[in-house]
């Protein structure tokens, strides 16, 4: 790609700053090949942070890699995307190689900076986690062949979306020859940033450079080596070690300096406010030294009236600033527009900038300029701006900025452009849109006559608010409109209710959920009201209100839905049911309600069940507790396509986590990470730390399947779910605790399995969900076994005997077969062991339950052999080997080892190392050497969680679980 203009890659030299552009050029060297995926540099304004990543850029370029820069802007901070717009726009007139990403993203790309867009130009997505990843993608075919720097500067002021596409980059790096950096300031960074970037820190997947200030002697002598050495230790000194600042006042001093010799004077004039301003002014801007902003206003003060008010404008129109729009704005001829623009750029005020835009020379000296510019004439300069974009065809989004700070009292088509925006952005960037519904809001009426439309609007931009991460926030404006709506309002009034009562739930707030749907039903909503209120009341269960207490009500909606004729709300109705059902344990009544839901869901159009995605989710999750894994996946997939293309962001976890649970009981565990990864990505977006523990449970299992035994992340995502349920004692706080005992048995910790277990059930397992008893009493006798108790491991068994009958499901009797198969392994009956193991296999694989399928062939495999069976226990070792890699679960890959009868101990090995990639090969004989992962991560320059992730490959390819196994094995091949 060729360079982007040299402006933007160019200026003063480098100076000092050795460690740093060593450790920049090592990023370069290994992209691709173990560098960091985020460069995070950091440091006061003015410290150097940008004139770094321009050595970046301009080091990486010479190596052949694409670079795209951009920059987050102070006064943009509501238009999407806005820094990631700014680095793509210079690669629009290049026309890059993937054509059919940059389609399906070509309105974010033109988001902002140049031209005006197109009317109509938006996110191309109503999904904005969908957009996150389809920005990776495009990043990473982009890096397909030399490789891509996307440098984005200040992002401490970058917009809520980028921030949120930035923590969704850095937590799932792109693949490939791919590095972003990022410069900012420390103390204007938003939290979210900072954790996102702290957390990385701590893995090694981002690199921190913190930049100090210069020491006085590579300032002086790279910045200034021809002053006197008393005046420039002066000058250094009052700078504070800020090249900035330093150069500022070098300046300064050449001014005067200059003046002195031209009026001849026989003794130094007064120091200029410049220098008057660094010993101490009368404050600084942002984070800079007192007194540069004298230093600053001694440059502006030789331009002309109209040179100032261009630069004003330039300064206010920020990213609208191409010299077409600045010109209209102005009101100048065109020559006398091209005589100011020269002068300016002449005095090196401004610069061309990326899309055909002028800037400033550096962010600091646009804040100096807009801060000191007359409020009425910024007002003036946006009104004007407005005007100009709206006859050039601006889309919405662009003109909103410039309406919203130029209008204050009512005008109806600054209203509707500020609803435009809010359209254009609610589904990829919700934050703007909420700010968008706010703004319009403050412009409409407060009147009776308006009322109406204003609560619309407030409901609209407590949606906005809810999927942005704004509960709290959105559960008051809800308060607002339900206890204001009127009587002939009762639709809007429902689907507030409706909302309030989702984001109650989401914030934890069960009872307050249910007191408000209780009490709406007491005012005797019309019956498809009711039905829609009995539904939502419902699906408080079971995670507050026991289903039992709830089935009466289930029944009621059912019955009310059915009276109507109503489909929709009968099937949701029968999915709910069956849901509740079997979480309860009654399979029958279970299998029935779902068999009649599918029937109905399945015969509706998908516009006729946008408003039953949650009902299909539960549904799917019914049909997985059944074992219907095929109908689940299935249900599951219709809602998650539904819900995305509806903008229903806050159900896709409950669809992806109930896909992910469906793929690790057929043991697709390398889907079921993505899947899982996915929802995390999501609960965290919309801010709700009750889904969060419930997606960071969920994702507990999945790491545990599909990780080597002991694996770290899976531990820390159980622990990590358990802290965020904090003190609840729900269905979910019990899942949560189950998958911190799952995972500290699998990392050989039973005793502490066992106190997890049973702080999920308590001593008489009631409080484990019915359904799973069985599978989760399992994992008692195991751990129970493990530390000598065989009185309690025999209870545990014999409980999950006689729960396996009453539910007639093949993987809940296969568990307890296995409880069983345990304790006669224990006392020594091999023979009794193997037939045990035999039928787990035989329920397993009748339910299509691969995963467990495996786990029990490898249980069996010497228990057979120890009968007396030994080729037998040989091929149901094979089968279930095969069966675990191929379905990517580490877990049992790792058991495999464990159960490696002895005649296959020595077979093939060099054949289970051929499949290891180069990367993979260099971490294993680094392994095998004896080196600790943190060793490994800073010979090869990777992050420690890389290796554990290079690790874990390596055991199941290699079919081995122990360090020791692997060293045995690469010595042998």
């Amino acid at each position: 790609m060729d360079d982007v203009p040299p402006h933007r890659d160019s200026g003063s030299p480098l100076v000092g700053r050795a460690a740093e552009s060593g450790l920049l050029d090592t990023v370069i060297e290994r992209l691709g090949r173990g560098a960091p995926a985020v460069v995070d540099i950091t440091g006061a304004a003015g410290i150097g942070k940008s004139r770094l990543m321009t050595e970046f850029a301009l080091r990486a370029r010479r190596r052949g890699v694409t670079v795209l820069r951009g920059r987050a802007a102070e006064y943009e901070r509501h238009l999407p995307f806005h820094p990631f717009a700014d680095a793509f726009a210079d690669l629009h007139p290049r026309r890059p190689p993937v054509p059919d990403l940059l389609d399906a993203l070509s309105g974010f790309l033109r988001g902002a900076g140049g031209e005006p867009s197109a009317p109509g130009s938006g996110p191309a997505t109503a999904d904005r986690f969908g957009l996150h990843r389809s920005v990776a993608a495009l990043l990473a075919r982009l890096g397909r062949a030399d490789g891509l720097v996307v440098a984005l500067d200040d992002v401490h002021w970058a917009d809520p979306a980028s921030l949120e596409l930035l923590d969704h980059l850095v937590r799932h790096p792109v693949p490939g020859p791919v590095v972003l950096v990022v410069a900012r300031r420390d103390r204007q960074t938003p939290t979210a940033l900072g954790a996102a970037l702290a957390r990385g820190a701590d893995t090694e997947a981002v690199l921190r450079i913190g930049l100090a200030p210069l020491g006085e002697r590579e300032c002086v002598e790279g910045l200034a080596p021809d002053l006197p050495p008393a005046r420039a230790a002066q000058l250094y000194a009052a700078g504070e070690g800020n090249p900035l600042y330093f150069l500022s006042l070098v300046q300064a001093h050449r001014e005067d300096t200059a003046r002195e010799h031209a009026s001849a004077a026989p003794s130094p004039a007064p120091a200029s406010s410049a220098e008057a301003g660094a010993t101490g002014g009368t404050g600084g801007i942002g984070e800079l030294p007192a007194g540069l902003a004298a230093l600053l206003w001694d440059e502006l003060a030789p331009l002309t009236p109209d040179q100032h008010r261009t630069l004003e404008v330039i300064a206010v129109l920020g990213d609208h600033a191409v010299p077409s729009v600045v010109r209209g704005v102005t009101g100048r001829t065109g020559a006398e527009f091209d005589d100011d623009l020269a002068a300016l750029t002449g005095r090196d005020l401004v610069r061309p900038g990326p899309g055909g835009r002028t800037v400033l020379r550096h962010p600091v000296l646009r804040t100096l300029v807009h801060e000191s510019t007359a409020v009425r004439r910024r007002v003036e300069i946006h009104r004007a701006a407005a005007v100009e974009l709206a006859r050039r065809g601006a889309p919405p989004v662009e003109r909103a900025r410039h309406v919203e700070r130029s209008v204050t009292t009512w005008d109806p088509r600054a209203y509707a452009v500020l609803r435009e925006a809010a359209a254009q952005t609610e589904g990829s960037a919700p934050t703007s849109c909420a700010h968008w519904l706010g703004a319009a809001l403050r412009l409409l009426p407060d009147t009776e006559e308006r009322g109406p439309e204003r609560r619309d609007l407030m409901l609209r931009r407590a949606r906005a608010l809810g999927v942005a991460g704004g509960l709290r926030e959105s559960r008051d404006l809800l308060h607002q409109v339900i206890s204001t709506a009127g009587p002939g309002e009762s639709g809007v009034r429902t689907a507030a209710v409706l909302l309030c009562a989702k984001t109650e739930r989401h914030l934890g707030r069960y009872p307050e959920a249910i007191a408000l749907l209780r009490r709406e039903l007491r005012g005797r909503p019309s019956p498809s009201d009711r039905v829609a209120i009995g539904l939502e009341l419902s699906s408080s269960a079971p995670h507050n209100a026991s289903y039992p207490q709830m089935r009466d009500e289930v029944a009621r909606t059912l019955a009310d839905a059915r009276a109507l004729g109503d489909e929709r709300g009968e099937a949701g109705a029968l999915a709910v049911a069956a849901f509740g059902e079997a979480y309860e344990g009654d399979v029958a009544a279970a299998s029935a309600y779902a068999a009649q839901a599918a029937g109905l869901l399945d015969g509706l159009p998908d516009d006729d069940l946008t408003a039953l995605c949650e009902p299909l989710g539960r549904l799917g999750w019914a049909e997985a507790f059944l074992g219907r894994f095929v109908d689940a996946e299935r249900h599951a997939d219709r809602g998650l396509g539904i819900a995305r293309r509806s903008g229903q962001i806050y159900l896709l976890p409950l669809l992806l986590l109930c896909k992910a649970h469906v793929r690790i009981q057929t043991c697709r565990l390398d889907s079921a990470r993505e899947l899982a990864d996915e929802a995390e990505d999501i609960a965290r977006g919309i801010g709700s730390g009750e889904l969060l523990a419930f997606v960071l449970a969920n994702k507990a299992q999945v790491r545990v399947a599909s990780s080597a035994p002991g694996d770290a992340e899976a531990l820390a995502a159980a622990e990590e779910a358990v802290a965020a349920m904090g003190p609840s004692d729900n269905w979910r706080a019990s899942m949560a605790w189950c998958m911190l005992g799952y995972a500290a048995l699998t990392g050989g910790d039973p005793h502490r399995a066992l106190d997890a277990l049973l702080r999920a059930g308590g001593a008489d397992l009631r409080g484990l969900q019915p359904s799973m008893r069985p599978l989760l009493s399992e994992l008692l006798v195991t751990a129970a076994l493990f530390t000598g108790d065989v009185e309690s491991a025999s209870g545990w068994a014999e409980r999950a005997r006689r729960e396996a009958d009453e539910l007639g499901l093949p993987v809940q009797r296969a568990s307890a077969l296995r409880s069983a198969a345990q304790l006669a392994l224990h006392r020594g009956e091999a023979g009794r062991a193997a037939e045990l193991f035999a039928e787990a296999v035989a329920e397993c694989a009748r339910a299509g339950a691969v995963f467990w399928e495996a786990r029990s062939l490898l249980l069996a495999a010497p228990a057979t052999a120890a009968a007396g069976s030994g080729a037998r226990g040989a091929a149901m070792w094979r089968q279930g080997h095969r069966l675990a890699t191929a379905g990517g679960a580490g877990l049992l890959v790792g058991l495999a080892e464990m159960t490696r009868p002895p005649a296959l101990r020595e077979d093939s090995a060099p054949p289970r190392l051929a499949s290891l990639t180069a990367r993979e090969r260099e971490v294993a004989g680094l392994a095998a050497e004896g080196l600790t992962n943190q060793e490994i991560a800073t010979r090869l320059y990777l992050s420690p969680r890389t290796v554990e992730t290079h690790l874990s490959r390596v055991f199941r390819k290699a079919e081995v679980s122990t360090r020791a196994a692997l060293a045995a094995l690469m010595a042998r091949s």
